[in-house]
């Protein structure tokens, strides 16, 4: 079997999410059933910022924080708000939001363009800096 792309994951995921332009997640910022959240690398919030008050969420922990047997798993993912991934172009976020939809987790969807349409469409942004050790 040939390997598939991460272009051809994209588009399939894509295909069974709900995805949602930067345009209309910034409208939806501040509602209180919606969580925005940050998957993208600590470094890539420190040098770029992030959607305010998203709540980052280490891609490498989203499968485990989202399981409610795992010992790792967070009770926000029980919720049961709406979560919006979001990464910096919006390929992760893809794939990260179609194994969360295959994980149960409702309603889930994604930034169309990630964090740098967000940008791109006057989306505030919010600084991060490095915590002190």
């Amino acid at each position: 079997m040939p390997i598939k792309s991460t272009k051809e994951m994209v588009a399939a995921a894509n295909a069974e999410l709900e995805v949602i332009p930067a345009e209309t997640a910034i409208e939806m910022l501040g509602a209180e059933d919606v969580v925005f959240v940050d998957i993208r690398d600590v470094r890539e919030r420190w040098r770029d910022g992030a959607v305010p008050g998203a709540w980052h969420v280490p891609r490498g922990m989203l499968e485990f924080w989202i399981d409610p047997t795992s010992p790792y798993a967070k009770e926000e993912f029980q919720s049961g708000k709406k979560f919006v991934l979001y990464c910096a172009g919006g390929m992760r976020s893809a794939l990260a939001a179609k194994v969360a939809q295959d994980m149960g987790l409702s309603p889930v969807a994604h930034i169309e363009t990630g964090f740098g349409g967000w940008k791109k469409a006057g989306g505030p942004v919010e600084e991060i800096k490095p915590k002190e050790r």
